[in-house]
């Protein structure tokens, strides 16, 4: 089964992302820190982590290096409501072994589910 870790901050984001992946055939968890991002994706062993970029303490692209140190398998998807950062963001995806996706918020499921799909796959 396909395995995504959701973090996100924001409670209502993270377990909503979290039952629109399950009720679409993939293993989904959601957690609301970095910290345990990291923790959480050590025992699941997620294929694809699905994370906010700004959230309090560590934020998701440390997070997202932390976890392709660890599992260079896992794809990366960050996404972010600041569009200032894109640039930063994209210049810092080019430099890793497996690029990271971005997106902008608002996310809408499909267009979710479609880059998990093209990302799996």
């Amino acid at each position: 089964m396909r395995r995504i870790l959701v973090v996100d901050d924001e409670h209502l984001v993270a377990d909503t992302l979290r039952i629109i992946f399950r009720e679409n055939g993939f293993e989904a968890r959601a957690v609301y820190t970095a910290e345990d991002g990291l923790s959480a994706a050590r025992d699941f062993h997620p294929n694809l982590l699905l994370c906010d970029v700004n959230m309090p303490g560590e934020d998701g692209v440390a997070l997202a290096t932390r976890l392709t140190e660890e599992q260079p398998d896992c794809r990366v998807v960050l996404f972010t409501g600041y569009y200032s950062l894109m640039k930063s963001l994209m210049d810092r995806s080019k430099e890793q072994s497996q690029p990271w996706s971005v997106l902008t918020k608002p996310l809408h499921p499909t267009d979710l589910l479609r880059e998990a799909n093209e990302l799996l796959t």
